[in-house]
């Protein structure tokens, strides 16, 4: 779980201070089936880190577990947030 946080910190240095624990501790849950616990993951690669960065951001950062508690389904409520999903990844991006 630590090299999956420091690899957030390396891809997204504008990520919140501490956060990047909070992303892989999440993506890398033990029998969780999450982006985390996949091969890719483990071995650190771009796409599933930036997966998991996303579904983060998604979940803190914007009003997507609203729009689902509000009847919206998984891929109307993707669509509603993923211009705010985009803009605070290019921040973390650096």
């Amino acid at each position: 779980m630590k090299s999956f946080a420091l690899r957030v910190r390396e891809l997204y240095p504008g990520c919140p201070p501490d956060r990047e624990f909070e992303i892989a501790e999440f993506a890398c849950r033990k029998y969780s089936a999450r982006i985390g616990r996949s091969a890719g993951a483990k071995s650190l690669e771009v796409i599933p880190v930036r997966l998991a960065v996303i579904a983060h951001i998604r979940h803190t950062e914007t009003k997507y577990d609203g729009l689902l508690a509000g009847g919206y389904d998984r891929w109307e409520a993707r669509g509603e947030v993923e211009t705010a999903v985009q803009d605070v990844l290019e921040k973390w991006l650096g």
